[in-house]
């Protein structure tokens, strides 16, 4: 995956992530079927800080895993 790839794919999960954090979508999707789907299969029996809390640590490792990936072609290609 290209450098430009990569920072393309980590700004739109960062927008995700944003949104379930600061703009209410853990409000919005909090007990729905929805939840299950776009954030974890568990997430349905969350309730909104649950959701925020598993954002943040999963934007936590997204940006972690993120500066790995503009120094190291390989790690970009994990998973692919």
């Amino acid at each position: 995956m290209g450098i430009l790839a990569w920072v393309a794919l980590f700004l739109a999960c960062s927008l995700f992530w944003g949104w379930l954090v600061f703009g209410g979508g853990a409000d919005w999707l909090e007990g729905s079927f929805l939840a299950g789907l776009v954030v974890h299969v568990r997430a349905t029996a969350w309730t909104a800080e649950g959701i925020k809390a598993f954002a943040v640590l999963m934007w936590l490792g997204q940006a972690i895993w993120f500066v790995i990936g503009l120094f190291s072609r390989e790690a970009r290609l994990v998973g692919l």
